[in-house]
């Protein structure tokens, strides 16, 4: 009969047969096939990564190291504004608090106090006449009504002089009693810190528009006498103009939508951009907005202005082509891989799928009653158990002999895990090169110049700013001192903890009279020697867990009363921490720890032996010769760009004979020879990582169950009819248990049969 002739109910049973014997899920087939898959992906994403051997036109760490720079600068000027904004508002509200002073007192006080306006002017609000003055002179047509009265009343206003300059007017008012409101105005410039920068590097402060506001780097390269260096400076001139443009349209966005969703690091607009080349060298830069440290907590004034710091500077241009012998080497290093795989590959289709389905078919021609033939036995691990198990359960239900070829019993079998080893042996002869020997740096490896000189401008730029923080400090000292009214302890304590309220940077303020503390607040206070020959700003606490940082201004009137402020580590060590500088630290004369980006201890030494030598050295210039003389430390086979850089700039901070010090794994630049090794070593990882899946992914579904499927087959051979067999999976393995289940049905009745037969022709005799 014909297929077309079979009923449909009879075709519906042979179909449902059909998918109960067939597997449905798992197997051994999925497995092998992912890893035919993440082979040919692995050998292809080998291919692409470690082939290319020529440079970008710019290594990313370049980029990289520009950015961190101008988020540097925008941190600087930041905080400078808003430090100077406080310090203004702070001013007129301790005066407007105590006795009318006269407008060339209140200047010269203020003068003496913070030395960092360029002007500062008192008029009269009623008149608009100008009561006093000291410094670069104001100009006063932008002052109007709206600029006073209007929604943003008192804001800080940016000015362009008649030079040209632009100045930031800060103002807050004076309302002394029984006289006329006066308005206290402040100006000043907008450039980053005034740090040195190096030949050709320049950063400028940009308006929302694009327009350059101020510069700070090219008045160090108009100096210059060839005439090829005023081409090259009239070039970055260019550039600067074009690329500040470029990075006022992109901070000009919500730093939420301009990054990544989940990114963090700094909290403003910042990136990366690629200018010109000229004569070899490519314009690179760096922007960053102007952002609050932490907009939820303190809003800045500064940020509110749109201001936008750029960082550029001329770098060599690499070579951007592909070498063919890398690329030759990328093709080569796949093209092992996939040899490897393959032959991996074929090992478990020769020793483990391809003797499971075999069994897998022979089961299920003994369940279907097909005992004609004899059980093709495989030659050895759990398969050979299990088809000589077949064998002897075929005899059983009445099969002829298969004679000596029928199975291969006495034999030491090893299991499946012989081969499942040998396929992990096979790619790990790929692995492991690839991932510990390929493209390992040594100490020899080159680091870009630029990415020295980054460490040690950007090292320079957080000494300035450690000191003009603890210059700030003591500062805020010499303006609270004035308010003291030392005969009133009860007042001065409550003032003291109004200003430590006020002030994060202090732990404890307190008034010393002749060694005797008489006013406090905040924590314990520490001894203050009077001592005229001690600096104002010291340090002290030597075997503790936490240096002392004491800052103290004298209080006027009052001869040995000093207030004193303990400088919080903590706030300090924030100062320090900045992404892509490494380990920083702030270290006395004597290279002993006092702040730290990391965990530290009070005063204790630098790890690297070399580090000390490069902070006694002072100021180390930048170049060529620091480059061979310490900032690159080689320790074998490691690189270690370091910096240092002492404090100096003016204020009370700038005598300690403090220095910043800074250092990283040169491993952590986004260079070529690092970037190659870690491809490598990713790739090694990923190639192990396939190992581990897929032939766990076998050893769990397969090897396992087939081991136990053995033990069962052989205790259905041996006699043992009561077990009943139950299939886990729907695979080849399942499949063969449920023909195992068969076969001991079968088995079950034909011994019940044979039980049967004797006792019917007793029953048939007492019947006659």
């Amino acid at each position: 009969m014909t297929p077309s002739h079979v009923p449909p109910a009879a075709q519906g049973r042979r179909r449902s047969r059909r998918r109960a014997d067939m597997p449905l899920l798992g197997g051994i087939r999925p497995p092998i096939a992912v890893l035919c898959v993440l082979i040919l992906a692995l050998a292809g994403l080998t291919a692409k990564v470690l082939g290319p051997g020529g440079e970008p036109v710019v290594p990313k760490a370049v980029l990289s190291s520009q950015q961190h720079f101008a988020e540097d600068g925008a941190i600087a000027l930041r905080a400078s504004i808003d430090e100077r904004v406080t310090d203004l508002n702070r001013t007129a509200a301790a005066l407007n608090a105590g006795e009318p002073t006269e407008p060339e007192r209140v200047l010269s006080d203020l003068g003496r106090t913070y030395q960092k306006w360029t002007g500062t002017t008192v008029l009269d609000l009623k008149s608009g006449d100008v009561l006093a003055a000291r410094g670069e002179r104001i100009p006063l047509p932008w002052l109007d009504e709206d600029v006073l009265t209007g929604e943003n009343a008192l804001a800080p206003r940016m000015v362009r002089l008649e030079t040209g300059d632009v100045r930031l007017m800060t103002m807050a008012v004076l309302d002394f009693e029984d006289r006329p409101q006066q308005l206290l105005i402040a100006s000043n410039s907008l450039s980053v810190p005034a740090i040195n920068l190096g030949t050709f590097r320049t950063m400028a402060v940009v308006a929302r528009d694009g327009e350059v506001l101020a510069t700070s780097g090219f008045e160090q390269s108009e100096a210059l006498n060839s005439d090829q260096e005023r081409k090259e400076l009239t070039f970055l001139q260019k550039q600067m103009s074009q690329l500040s443009e470029q990075a006022a349209e992109r901070t000009d966005r919500h730093p939420a939508g301009a990054k990544e969703p989940g990114s963090r690091g700094y909290p403003g607009v910042s990136g990366t951009l690629l200018g010109d080349d000229y004569n070899g060298r490519v314009a690179t830069a760096g922007y960053a907005s102007l952002a609050s440290p932490d907009p939820e907590e303190k809003e800045s004034v500064a940020a509110g202005l749109g201001l936008t710091v750029v960082a550029m500077l001329p770098v060599v241009q690499q070579q951007g082509t592909v070498g063919p012998d890398r690329e030759l080497f990328g093709l080569v290093t796949a093209g092992a891989l996939v040899v490897l795989g393959l032959l991996a590959v074929v090992v478990l289709w020769m020793s483990v799928q391809r003797p499971l389905l075999r069994l897998f078919l022979e089961s299920r021609r003994l369940a279907r009653g097909d005992l004609t033939r004899p059980v093709s036995v495989p030659r050895w691990g759990e398969a050979a158990r299990i088809g000589t198990a077949l064998e002897r359960l075929r005899g059983q239900l009445g099969g002829p002999d298969g004679g000596p070829g029928g199975g291969s019993g006495g034999r030491i079998r090893p299991g499946l895990r012989v081969p499942l080893a040998a396929t992990a042996v096979l790619l790990l002869l790929w692995c492991v090169p690839v991932g510990l020997l390929l493209n390992r740096t040594d100490g020899s490896v080159s680091v870009p110049a630029t990415m020295v000189n980054d460490q040690r401008d950007r090292t320079d730029l957080v000494a300035d700013r450690v000191r003009r923080a603890l210059n700030e400090a003591q500062a805020d000292l010499v303006s609270t001192s004035r308010l003291i009214d030392a005969d009133d302890p009860d007042a001065t304590a409550g003032l003291l903890t109004d200003a430590l309220r006020e002030h994060t940077r202090y732990q404890a303020l307190y008034v010393v009279d002749d060694g005797e503390v008489v006013a406090r607040a905040g924590a314990d206070p520490h001894d203050w020697s009077g001592d005229k020959g001690l600096p104002l700003v010291r340090v002290s606490g030597e075997g503790e867990k936490k240096p002392v940082i004491q800052a103290g201004a004298p209080v006027p009137e009052h001869k040995g009363t000093t207030l004193v402020g303990e400088v919080r580590v903590e706030f300090l060590n924030s100062l320090l921490k900045r992404p892509g500088l490494g380990e920083v630290r702030v270290v006395n004369a004597d290279a002993e720890t006092l702040a730290a980006s990391d965990g530290f201890l009070a005063f204790e030494d630098l790890p690297n032996d070399a580090l000390p030598d490069l902070v006694r050295a002072g100021n180390v210039p930048v170049g060529a010769g620091p480059v061979e003389n310490g900032l690159l430390i080689r320790d074998g086979g490691g690189v270690t760009v370091a910096a240092a850089a002492p404090f100096s700039g003016g204020g009370v901070a700038s005598d300690l004979g403090w220095t910043v010090v800074s250092w990283q794994d040169a491993q952590h630049f986004q260079t070529a020879p690092y970037q190659r090794e870690d491809r490598s070593v990713l790739a090694g990882l990923l190639g192990l990582a396939a190992i581990v899946v897929c032939l766990g992914w076998i050893h769990l579904v397969v090897a396992r169950p087939l081991r136990a499927l053995a033990t069962s087959a052989e205790k259905l051979a041996e006699g043992d009819l009561k077990t009943v067999l139950y299939p886990r999976y729907q695979d080849e393995v399942g499949a063969i248990v449920r023909s195992l289940e068969l076969l001991r049905q079968q088995l079950q009745a034909r011994r019940h049969n044979q039980a049967r037969r004797p006792a019917e022709p007793r029953l048939g005799a007492g019947g006659r």
